[in-house]
C-alpha cells in the first residue's frame, strides 16, 4: 500500500477531530498562572496532544506555551509548525463559528482553514506516514503554536528555552505553491502635543479600525465661530468623499474611503489620507496645522513612501507599501499609527531611520514600535525545491515560489517556508464570517504534506 492510501484512510477520522478542535473556542483569553495564553487556548493545545499522543507520538508540552508531536530517529529535524489559537469569530455567521459544521462537503468554523484544517491535516499525515513504515533518516516534529494571532510570542519563548531548529520545514499558514519571501513589517507609533491656537479648534478626530488595515471611515470635529462658518462655506462644494455637516459650535468633516489589508493598501482608498488632505485647505492654526500639513503633504493618499523617501523596491517581491492605518487625536495631541512592509532584500535600516527623523523633525516621538524582519530563501534551495516538486507532482501544477506583503508563522522560526493550506484561485475566507474548508481539500492538503514530510526526512 503506498504513502497516499495510508492518507485517505484517515479521512473520516481527520474529519471528526478536526470537528472536535473547531469546537474549543481557542481565542486568547486571560492570562493565568498556568495558562498564559488563556485557559480555552490551553484546553485546545492539550486535546491536540492527547490526540498525537493516542496516536503514539511522543508529545512534549512546553509551559503551556506550545507544544509539539514528534515521530522517528536521528541527529536531525524536520519541523512542520502550525497554531491551534485563532481570531475572535466577530459577527454575520450563518452556522455556529464553533460548532464544526459540515454542510455541502465543507467544515465550517473558526480555525478551519486557519490554522486548525491544516494542522490537523499535518498531524493525520504524519501518522499515516508511521504506519507506512517508510524509511527516514531525520525525525520530523509538528510544532503546535498557540499564540500566532497575537504576536507569535509562543516560539519565541519555545527557542530561548532551548528548543531544537529544524533544519528545513514548511508552516501550512500560508499558500501554495510556496512562500520564499515576506516583506519585513514595521508598525510604528508617532505623536505629537499640540496646543490649541487659532479661530478653528479641534476637538475630536478618529480614523480606521486596525493597524493592518486600510480605513473606510475617519472623521474630525472642530468648534469655531459663525463668521468662520461663512468663511468655510467656499471650501465644502466639490470634495469627492467628503462630507461636511455644520453645527451649532461648529462643523464635522467626514471622508469615506475603501478598506483594503495592510499588505495591499494601493487596493484600498485611505479615508484617514483623503482627511488630512481636505483639511490641509482650511485655515487651521499652530501645531495643528503644521501637523496635518505634514502628515497630509508625506502621506495623504500615497502606499509607497515617495514623499518620505523611502519607496524602496526590489524584483523579488516589488516595493515598499505604507498604510496609515490608525489616528486619533483632541486638541491636546495628536497620534497616528503607520504599518509599513519593505521589500525582502532590504533591511529595516533602509527605511526607518529616514522616516523617524521626518517624524522627529516635525514634532513627533515615536512612542512604540513593532518590527519583523523580511524573510527571504533562495529558491534553489534544496528544501525549498522539494516541496515545489511534491506540489508539482500532486496537483500537476507548475509551481514557482511567490512573494507577498504579508507575514506569515514561517517567521517565528528559522528554516521554515509558507506551504499551503490554500491553493492558487482559493477565495479569502480566514479570518471572516463562515469560515471553512473543503473536507476534499483538507484530505489534499494532507497528501502533500505527508509526501513532504517523507521527502524532507528521507
Amino acid at each position: 500500500m503506498n504513502l497516499e492510501k495510508y492518507v485517505e484512510r484517515q479521512r473520516d477520522e481527520m474529519v471528526s477531530t478536526l470537528q472536535d478542535v473547531i469546537r474549543i473556542k481557542s481565542v486568547r483569553g486571560e492570562a493565568k498562572e498556568d495558562a498564559p495564553y488563556g485557559q480555552e487556548v490551553l484546553d485546545c493545545l492539550n486535546h491536540v496532544l492527547k490526540v498525537a499522543r493516542d496516536m503514539g507520538f511522543k508529545t512534549v508540552n512546553v509551559d503551556n506555551y506550545m507544544g509539539y508531536a514528534e515521530y522517528g530517529q536521528g541527529e536531525d529535524m524536520v519541523a512542520v509548525l502550525g497554531h491551534l489559537d485563532v481570531v475572535p469569530e466577530g459577527t454575520g455567521w450563518s452556522v455556529d463559528p464553533y460548532g464544526g459544521v459540515i454542510k455541502e462537503g465543507n467544515i465550517y468554523g473558526r480555525g478551519a482553514i486557519d490554522d486548525k484544517g491544516p494542522v490537523v491535516a499535518s498531524l493525520y499525515a504524519l501518522k499515516a506516514l508511521k504506519e507506512s513504515g517508510l524509511a527516514m533518516g531525520k525525525r520530523i516534529r509538528i510544532l503546535f503554536g498557540t499564540n500566532e494571532e497575537t504576536g507569535s510570542e509562543d516560539m519565541k519563548y519555545y527557542l530561548k528555552k532551548g528548543g531544537e531548529v529544524p533544519v528545513s520545514g514548511f508552516t501550512p499558514d500560508g499558500e501554495y505553491p510556496v512562500i520564499n519571501g515576506e516583506k519585513g513589517i514595521i508598525n510604528a507609533t508617532f505623536k505629537k502635543n499640540l496646543t490649541p491656537s487659532g479661530k478653528i479648534g479641534l476637538i475630536k478626530m478618529e480614523g480606521g479600525t486596525a493597524l493592518n488595515v486600510a480605513p473606510a471611515n475617519a472623521y474630525a470635529e472642530f468648534i469655531c465661530d459663525e463668521k468662520t462658518k461663512g468663511d468655510l462655506k467656499n471650501l465644502l462644494v466639490d470634495e469627492e468623499d467628503i462630507e461636511i455637516e455644520i453645527t451649532e459650535g461648529g462643523f464635522t468633516v467626514k471622508a469615506k474611503g475603501k478598506e483594503a489589508h495592510g499588505s495591499t493598501p494601493e487596493k484600498g482608498k485611505n479615508a484617514i489620507g483623503r482627511l488630512l488632505i481636505f483639511l490641509n485647505k482650511l485655515p487651521l492654526e499652530g501645531d495643528l496645522k503644521s501637523a496635518v500639513k505634514f502628515l497630509a503633504e508625506k502621506i495623504g493618499m500615497e502606499t509607497t513612501g515617495k514623499s518620505l523617501g523611502i519607496d524602496l523596491y526590489d524584483e523579488i517581491s516589488k516595493g515598499l507599501t505604507l498604510n496609515m492605518g490608525l489616528m486619533s487625536a483632541d486638541e491636546n495631541s495628536l497620534e497616528v499609527k503607520i504599518n509599513y512592509r519593505y521589500p525582502v532584500t532590504k533591511s529595516y535600516e533602509d527605511c526607518a531611520p529616514k522616516m523617524d527623523e521626518q517624524f522627529i523633525s516635525e514634532g513627533f516621538e515615536k512612542t512604540a514600535e513593532t518590527h519583523k524582519k523580511s524573510l527571504y530563501i533562495d529558491e534553489d534551495t534544496e528544501f525549498l525545491q522539494t516541496l515545489l516538486r511534491v506540489y508539482e507532482e500532486k496537483t500537476g501544477n507548475e509551481a514557482k515560489p511567490v512573494s507577498i506583503g504579508g507575514g506569515t508563522y514561517a517567521k517565528a522560526i528559522p528554516n521554515i517556508v509558507a506551504y499551503g493550506p490554500i491553493f492558487p484561485g482559493d477565495e479569502v475566507r480566514e479570518h471572516l464570517p463562515d469560515e471553512f474548508i473543503e473536507i476534499d481539500k483538507l484530505m489534499a492538503n494532507a497528501q502533500i504534506y505527508a509526501e513532504a514530510m517523507y521527502r524532507l526526512a528521507k
